[in-house]
């Protein structure tokens, strides 16, 4: 039996060469993007595209899969692009270090994107680039501060409510007048302090579901093809 051997007995073989043939870009290595990177390596994704500008630190160790005390003070994308090997080597990587922004250039067209990155403006310049190219994505919002799995769903991002990034996101995307997408967010209500400035506590269960849901929705996607 190989690697693959119970995805292929739900799937398929013809999908799971799908899978292998697709490209999925993931443009943030943290708290859910590892998630959903995990998901998909070990789904049989053939091509992943990383993105991320951020080392491993220590305060990543309680929420993000990369973050381990033998990964301390290395790039996430390394350790990221280390461990989908480890998974399948014969997985194709490609490790971008860098923050994603208005600036970045791109010469590649992935099947899908997956956006788990922290920041407004890099979310909206990557919405823009998708669009741009004709890509279809996901995004996360907002799953700091957040303790209940209940609420954490995935609709158009025209249809969410409570989030407050969500919020912010849709009043941008209206004004610029760019179409509605796909989000994973909750609607439960928001939970614990703000500390150290502008940083929220956050719950690896929670985030860690973010993850996965997208994972789930773009393999089922590219499974559809």
């Amino acid at each position: 039996m190989d690697r693959l051997h119970r995805t292929r007995l739900l799937f398929g073989n013809d999908t799971v060469a799908q899978l292998r043939k697709s490209t999925v870009m993931v443009v943030g290595c943290g708290a859910v993007g590892s998630f959903a990177i995990e998901a998909l390596a070990r789904t049989g994704i053939g091509h992943l595209i990383l993105i991320d500008s951020d080392s491993v630190e220590e305060s990543n160790i309680n929420r993000q899969l990369f973050a381990l005390g033998s990964t301390v003070g290395m790039p996430k994308v390394a350790v990221a692009s280390a461990r989908i090997h480890d998974i399948n080597p014969e997985i194709q990587v490609d490790a971008l270090n860098l923050f994603f922004d208005e600036k970045t250039e791109l010469n590649f067209a992935p099947d899908y994107v997956i956006d788990a990155i922290d920041t407004v403006p890099s979310k909206i310049a990557l919405y823009r680039w998708c669009n741009a190219h004709n890509i279809p994505f996901i995004s996360s919002m907002g799953a700091a501060r957040r303790t209940d799995m209940q609420g954490i769903q995935i609709v158009r991002l025209s249809q969410t409510r409570v989030c407050p990034l969500a919020s912010r996101i849709r009043k941008i995307v209206r004004d610029e007048k760019l179409p509605d997408f796909d989000v994973v967010y909750s609607s439960a209500p928001l939970a614990g302090n703000t500390v150290h400035g502008h940083e929220f506590g956050s719950l690896i269960t929670i985030t860690g579901t973010f993850g996965l849901m997208m994972a789930n929705w773009v393999i089922n996607h590219l499974a559809k093809k």
